[in-house]
């Protein structure tokens, strides 16, 4: 169960030196995405499985990005590095954003027989669960962990690989912009929880339920939206989505090494600095306006 506030010990660790970049903050953009009456069903690769994994991972952004600011805001007072005080104030900003965008994207695609606000609900069900379960310090592990994730994805997943090539063009510029964010924000929590003195037990141990829980619910949704739309059987689909993450090209398969580096005691996010990647998916995938 959570401790009152007044209760936890209250830590920091004044050795801790940050591996970001000097200098370098979040860029926190209002962008104001639209989507097409005509845009495809399936609008990632003409392909029901693939597509339908996106739409499933939106529906877990609105609930997912509020937890995640709470947990980070939890220890926004202990935080007395002007740089990272700047920080969080943009990661919240940047994840706010995330939220709204997606809150539009999921209530598109229900208008279009998407059932993702059941999704929605069981990742909100699952956030309210940790709040009650979890101490704040193991919440800020949980949210560490998951942005390790969504850096692996943002950057090996969408900006590396074709995963955006593929995507009809009015739909890829918002999965490039939350990748290029992810990105952008990607140590901001991993610095506060070092910052305030996090368990390296704790730090590790969350992630290895992260491994566990974020596949899980990503295949569950996964086969509950194929189900609703009448694809579960397809396997032609299932089969391609396969081969794409685990065999040719096998993208998360390629994630495996990057991903383990997260137990090494010296790992810090930036150890993979993506900024060159991050300047070319700006100028490919971003209107003028948010590209910085």
């Amino acid at each position: 169960m959570n401790a009152p506030v007044s209760q936890i010990k209250k830590t920091s660790n004044a050795a801790y030196r940050t591996a970001t970049p000097p200098g370098f903050l979040p860029e926190v953009r209002s962008p104001d995405f639209e989507f097409p009456e005509d845009l495809p069903r399936y609008w990632w690769d003409n392909d029901p499985a693939k597509t339908l994994l996106l739409a499933a991972l939106s529906a877990s952004f609105p609930p997912g990005e509020r937890f995640f600011i709470d947990t980070v805001r939890h220890y926004q007072n202990q935080i007395t590095d002007p740089e990272l005080k700047k920080a969080i104030r943009a990661f919240i900003g940047q994840e706010a954003h995330h939220s709204k965008e997606h809150k539009m994207m999921n209530g598109f695609l229900e208008g279009r027989g998407v059932n993702l606000s059941r999704l929605e609900r069981e990742v909100q069900w699952f956030m309210n669960w940790m709040r009650k379960r979890f101490t704040p310090e193991r919440q800020l592990a949980h949210t560490v962990a998951v942005e390790h994730f969504t850096a692996l994805m943002a950057e090996e997943f969408l900006l590396k690989y074709d995963a955006l090539e593929e995507m009809d063009p009015r739909i890829a510029p918002v999965w490039a912009w939350h990748a290029i964010e992810e990105s952008e924000h990607k140590a901001v929590a991993f610095d506060v929880y070092k910052s305030v003195g996090g368990s390296e037990f704790i730090r590790v141990t969350e992630m290895m339920f992260v491994s566990v829980m974020f596949p899980l619910f990503s295949s569950i949704h996964l086969i509950q939206l194929m189900k609703a739309d009448g694809q579960l059987g397809n396997l032609k689909s299932w089969a391609k989505g396969l081969n794409y993450m685990w065999g040719k090209p096998g993208v998360f398969r390629k994630l495996i090494p990057s991903y383990l580096k997260y137990y090494s005691p010296n790992f810090h996010p930036w150890d993979n600095d993506a900024r060159d990647l991050v300047e070319k998916a700006k100028k490919r995938w971003l209107p003028a306006s948010l590209q910085g």
